[in-house]
């Protein structure tokens, strides 16, 4: 097994985090993406739409999508329960990581991928509007996620999930983006500062 890792990218690092979590040690293939490896042919065999990361098991079989990737890894070790437990656990988490994905990591992504010179030859057509106007839908759903951390540790409830791992990960990706967090939330910045504090936050 494999894991074909894009370093500083945002998907390949949403799974080393959940992977430390996990205390799962996975051999990690580095692949240059400023160089454009990623586009390649051997990553290209593995995975047509040219994303990282990519799991490549002992047979052979190709696993792509970060929270696929992730998923595989809950059921080959269950503990921590990163995906929530039970019926209304695991729905709870599935609402918040799909609310953080759209809502948060999309918009930022989104700023970066359109606005960023970096980009240009990634992001065709860039479409610095489109970038532009998802800084304040970030800004906004932050806002949001404040009020809704005014009650409990974690996005998803009492315990650490996938949805405050891509939740983390977005807010880290903010600095690249170029959007500022907004004053005032004081529940989201002591969320964040309790994951950033976890050994599983420099992987």
């Amino acid at each position: 097994m494999k894991l074909y890792d894009g370093g500083r990218a945002p998907n390949p690092r949403r799974v080393r985090v959940f992977l430390a979590e996990k205390g799962v040690s996975v051999p990690l293939v580095p692949v240059d993406m400023a160089a454009m490896e990623h586009r390649g042919e051997t990553m290209t065999r593995l995975n047509p739409l040219q994303r990282l990361p990519i799991l490549e098991l002992d047979d052979g079989t190709v696993l792509t999508e970060t929270v696929a990737i992730c998923r595989y890894f809950e059921e080959l070790s269950p503990e921590p329960a990163l995906f929530g437990r039970g019926a209304l656990g695991r729905a709870v988490v599935e609402m918040w990581q799909r609310r953080i994905e759209f809502g948060l990591f999309g918009a930022v992504a989104a700023a970066f991928r359109h606005l960023h010179p970096a980009m240009r030859e990634w992001e065709v057509p860039q479409v610095s509007e489109w970038g532009e106007a998802n800084k304040p839908k970030a800004r906004e759903f932050l806002h949001f996620l404040d009020s809704e951390l005014a009650g409990r540790q974690f996005i998803a409830g009492d315990v650490l999930s996938i949805a405050d791992i891509t939740g983390f990960v977005a807010v880290q990706f903010m600095k690249p983006a170029r959007i500022e967090m907004p004053e005032g939330l004081d529940h989201v910045r002591r969320w964040y500062d309790d994951i950033a504090a976890r050994p599983s936050a420099s992987a």
